[in-house]
């Protein structure tokens, strides 16, 4: 039986956000460790999605080519340091178009779901409140990282009286030693 899927947004938990947008291959900057954190994850057996709001496509600022060369260096970099990303998806549109797929919604988590075949429950890590509430949503414990956008996000949910993170954690090496101690618990 396939493990529960982690999923991760992309800009702030495994490379820099830009205020921006990440337009070009050459703005994209990952984290120091990040692929060997993935690569944890997947000797671990569990399959990772990255799963990434893209409004640059739909505002103009960027291509889906562009995207996808960077999604497919992601991949690569991951493979070296032997993780394997099940999938990656996207969702070009802006925030104005109603879509079902941009986060909040839970339409790229579902299409993953269907397309590779995974497994209820699971995991999100993400550095913004629209990650948190896309968790919440599919039935997966949320960790919000203190990257990217974390630290602001968290304190605009605590504002708010927002339902906090099932876990806060500094950064993506920490949300996957969260996410292996919740799996030995289990």
């Amino acid at each position: 039986m396939m493990l529960p899927p982690v999923f991760l947004d992309r800009d702030g938990v495994i490379n820099r956000n830009r205020d921006d947008y990440v337009r070009e291959v050459s703005h994209w900057v990952p984290y120091p460790g990040v692929f060997r954190s993935m690569a944890r994850l997947t000797e671990a057996g569990l399959p990772i999605v990255v799963v990434t709001n893209q409004s640059a496509i739909g505002r103009g600022y960027t291509t889906r080519d562009v995207v996808e060369q960077l999604h497919a260096l992601l991949l690569e970099r991951a493979a070296k340091a032997g993780a394997r990303i099940s999938g990656v998806y996207y969702c070009p549109h802006r925030p104005d178009e109603g879509c079902g797929c941009r986060k909040p919604a839970v339409g790229m988590v579902e299409t993953a779901r269907r397309e590779l075949g995974l497994p209820d429950g699971g995991w999100m890590v993400g550095d913004a409140a629209t990650d948190m509430e896309l968790g919440r949503a599919s039935g997966l414990r949320t960790l919000l990282v203190l990257t990217g956008r974390g630290r602001e996000q968290l304190d605009g949910i605590r504002k708010t009286g927002g339902p906090e993170p099932w876990a806060v954690c500094d950064g993506l090496d920490a949300a996957v030693t969260r996410i292996l101690a919740d799996m030995r618990e289990k």
